[in-house]
């Protein structure tokens, strides 16, 4: 028997994603976006679009009558905002708690929620699915860290069938708008970096993310958590090098000492302020990131669902030809 899959943020990169993974094993699908007459990531695909507001829980009743199993995917992603405990974390972790509320209300059988490794944290050694961050000085890692635990919570409140998938930097096709992380690649492909950060991601392909949590849907243990990464962080070089596989011609510019970033990154705050225009570099960014290998250990996602990403090379070479594309 068929059953219906709702997939909110439908019209996001990894959501967008998910709705063609699902579509290509012939299920039916529900797509929740904010403007389903204005949705150019579904355009072509065969699923059904209906309004899911996060902060309106009336919309997503509604879209979650008769729907078997909820991809929670839809959440703010970005690092800066006016007001950021407003527009980001509040945003997120009250958007979690309505969903979930809804989903249970509407008999969800079971529901993937999509947190993130930012949920985890890093410090440079492979980290598991035991770990938690207590790093809350960014507003999106503390956005995800709160409202992953406010996702347990409606869990265990509403007798809910959970488990969450932890992405790293996703990057790949489908991209109809950049994303921080395809921004960042997009800055290298065109010669924007002038000098090495220093940080080291963990990028992963978005169609190995919605890979895992199809998988995670379908045979993930209830009560569990699933990072969806790759076992080793990239650094700039390592970007470059899979950039220049594909199209040779990039340098790998000088390293910034910290300190000097540091001060990029308190006058972008500042320049942010008053023009209202989103600041590229973050102190926060800075402290999390500069020397610090992103290491993950995939080990229960790959022998619990079978996860198996591509490598960060060619993950990367392949995200590359997407901006190429553009």
């Amino acid at each position: 028997m068929n059953t219906l899959a709702m997939v909110t943020g439908a019209n996001g990169h990894l959501g967008n994603t998910l709705v063609r993974a699902l579509l290509a094993r012939g299920q039916t699908v529900r797509a929740g976006v904010r403007e389903p007459d204005r949705s150019p990531a579904l355009d072509g695909l065969d699923c059904q679009r209906v309004y899911a507001e996060l902060q309106d829980p009336d919309s997503l009743r509604q879209a979650l009558q008769g729907v078997d199993v909820l991809y929670q995917v839809a959440a703010v992603f970005k690092h800066w905002a006016k007001d950021p405990q407003a527009e980001i974390v509040e945003v997120n972790v009250q958007g979690t708690r309505n969903i979930l509320r809804a989903a249970a209300e509407a008999g969800v059988k079971r529901v993937v929620y999509v947190s993130s490794v930012a949920a985890v944290g890093h410090n440079g050694q492979p980290l598991d699915e035991g770990t938690w961050n207590s790093d809350q000085r960014n507003p999106y890692y503390r956005s995800k860290i709160l409202a992953e635990r406010a996702a347990w919570e409606c869990a265990q409140a509403h007798d809910l069938s959970l488990v969450t998938v932890l992405p790293s930097a996703i990057i790949g096709p489908h991209a109809t708008r950049l994303t921080d992380t395809m921004g960042f690649l997009a800055a290298v492909l065109v010669r924007k970096l002038v000098l090495d950060p220093h940080f080291h991601f963990n990028f992963v392909d978005v169609r190995d993310v919605a890979d895992g949590l199809i998988r995670a849907a379908e045979h993930g243990r209830p009560g569990e958590r699933y990072i969806l990464a790759n076992r080793h962080a990239s650094s700039l070089a390592e970007v470059i090098e899979a950039l220049n596989s594909l199209s040779p011609g990039w340098r790998l510019p000088r390293r910034a000492p910290k300190a000097l970033l540091l001060l990029i990154a308190w006058l972008q705050e500042q320049r942010a302020r008053y023009s209202q225009q989103p600041a590229e570099l973050l102190r926060s960014q800075v402290q999390m990131f500069y020397g610090v290998r992103q290491e993950y250990c995939i080990d229960k996602a790959s022998t619990e669902l079978g996860y198996q990403p591509r490598s960060p090379h060619d993950a990367l070479r392949q995200a590359f030809a997407h901006l190429l594309a553009r």
